[in-house]
């Protein structure tokens, strides 16, 4: 048995979802996901008024393990934006300069220095104080190539959610970013077919989104996971093995 479709809107368009559609244009990974974590994404798209072919949700499921739910950092700004108590943040890095522990802002890491973690201060108007985070390297770092390359931009971004959810609970609780581990989902690196089983997003929108068909969106078409891709087929290469 497969679920009704469900019809509900997101930034005043209107978003049309069942269990086939999350399984063949939003899910991620190589598993095949059940009707309860079908079900489950669509509540909670419904519920926080995402829409999932612009990416700002879509589900990772690796195998038979549990499916995780994610957003996109730009969907946290955009819930918290609308929250009419939030007046700003302040985000950055902090490093070790010698024996010296320095909270930067921004992202930027220089030669003379070690980068340990990420901070975030979120301000809401009926708060007295700031809501701060700070998360270390060692618990978020995966390792993965986008890690090592922009080390400094990834820690700062999961101080940031963790800080917007902990200031906007009712608005961002539910949510999780691609930055964050699952402690339920393992060996994510390890998969390699992690592509979006999708079409042209231009023919998906025009189809499930009937409203963007008739003005130009930007379509999101970044994948946390596509670095993987990338690293196989360089393997690939250099092995000399070659795929049709």
């Amino acid at each position: 048995m497969t679920t009704q479709m469900v019809t509900y809107k997101a930034n005043n368009q209107e978003i049309k979802l069942s269990e086939g559609i999350v399984q063949q244009f939003v899910t991620k990974g190589n598993g095949q996901i059940s009707q309860q974590e079908a079900v489950n994404f669509i509540q909670l798209c419904r519920y926080a008024e995402l829409n999932p072919f612009l990416n700002e949700a879509y589900l990772i499921k690796f195998g038979t393990q549990p499916a995780q739910m994610v957003v996109g950092k730009e969907t946290y700004m955009k819930r918290a934006n609308r929250n009419q108590n939030f007046d700003g943040y302040e985000a950055g890095i902090v490093v070790q300069r010698g024996d010296e522990y320095v909270h930067k802002t921004g992202q930027a890491v220089y030669p003379n220095e070690q980068l340990l973690g990420g901070w975030a201060k979120v301000y809401r108007k009926d708060i007295s104080r700031p809501i701060e985070i700070e998360v270390s390297m060692q618990e978020f770092s995966k390792g993965q190539s986008t890690w090592k390359q922009q080390p400094g931009n990834m820690i700062r971004k999961v101080a940031l959610v963790n800080a917007l959810r902990e200031a906007f609970p009712e608005d961002l609780g539910a949510l999780h970013t691609e930055e964050e581990p699952n402690p339920e989902v393992q060996n994510q690196t390890e998969i390699a077919d992690v592509t979006p089983q999708s079409g042209k997003a231009e023919e998906l929108l025009a189809e499930f989104v009937p409203e963007a068909a008739a003005e130009p969106i930007e379509v999101i078409e970044a994948d946390p996971f596509a670095e993987h891709l990338e690293a196989d087929s360089e393997d690939g290469e250099q092995n000399g093995n070659t795929q049709p």
